[in-house]
């Protein structure tokens, strides 16, 4: 087994949306395009990032077949589907996997808040009903839990399929436990643009981005250079990353980031839908200069 999986650099794909918050799906697979040839090496579809949340079943399936005929197999394409609700994870999966995607990525249950024993069942659950491979999505901040490592390690033992983890709870102690106990060809993504460097330190491989929708190319800079053996440069390239990357936060993840890409790919991304709202004037404004001092736009 390869690793990284889906190779270095996966962008947590925006959705874009028309002015009535219809999905723009001529814009999502102009997107794709874009990413493509600026440094991702694999897109997630309908993620957080892409508001998969507010997205209805068929938004979603019909979003999964345009990217995916656009994209034509020159990268993965990894779909977001999970829910805190098992068995509908399971359909989700089951219909992801009849689409032709590459991979799923599943969410931790939210809401919910399962023991170890849960988690672990839950992606027993869905491992058994697909073939397709699986990354288990740890984001704490989001569900209100966190999957232990070694709840992944024993996934990781007991279903061939679960391949990789998005680790987003921003604790590097925790990354350094995953690559203590899991197989080496078990890939660790990062799900923090900021945690990249640190991540990467202690065995993360790749990195799932929300920064790559509209600067892909400066993260994989910065992973080649630590690759190579290059750490001072990655470390010099990272502090200069870091400061946009956290502009990417200065809202609710994805308002900044949609704002951001449309600004720099000239794809109309739209707004996000309530209860997310547009980005504020101020914070545009301060986006706009950020982007212009970092040569994304003009």
């Amino acid at each position: 087994m390869k690793n990284p999986y889906f190779g270095r650099l996966l962008t947590a794909m925006v959705t874009p949306f028309n002015a009535d918050g219809s999905v723009n799906y001529k814009n999502a697979a102009d997107l794709a395009d874009w990413l493509i040839a600026h440094g991702s090496d694999g897109l997630v579809v309908c993620g957080s990032t892409g508001e998969a949340a507010t997205m209805t079943l068929e938004e979603r399936l019909e979003l999964f077949h345009v990217i995916l005929e656009r994209v034509n197999k020159r990268v993965p394409v990894v779909v977001g589907a999970g829910s805190n609700c098992t068995a509908d994870t399971v359909k989700m999966v089951k219909l992801a996997e009849e689409a032709g995607v590459d991979g799923v990525l599943i969410v931790g249950p939210y809401y919910n808040k399962p023991t170890q024993e849960g988690f672990y069942q839950h992606f027993a659950a869905v491992a058994k009903a697909t073939m397709l491979p699986i990354i288990v999505y740890n984001v704490p901040g989001r569900t209100g839990s966190n999957i232990a490592p070694a709840t992944v390690a024993r996934l990781a033992a007991d279903f061939k399929n679960i391949v990789a983890i998005k680790e987003a709870a921003g604790n590097v102690g925790q990354v350094n436990e995953l690559f203590t106990v899991l197989p080496e060809d078990f890939t660790i993504y990062s799900g923090d643009d900021i945690e990249l460097l640190p991540f990467m330190s202690v065995g993360a491989t790749g990195l799932i981005s929300v920064l790559s929708n509209c600067g892909g190319e400066m993260l994989q800079e910065i992973m080649q250079a630590y690759e190579d053996g290059r750490v001072k440069e990655a470390a010099r390239l990272n502090t200069k990353m870091v400061p946009l990357a956290k502009a990417m936060f200065m809202e609710t993840n994805p308002i900044p980031v949609k704002a951001a890409t449309t600004m720099v790919t000239g794809i109309d991304c739209g707004d996000p839908r309530l209860p997310l709202t547009s980005l504020g004037a101020e914070h545009k404004e301060q986006l706009a200069a950020m982007l212009k001092e970092y040569g994304l736009m003009k």
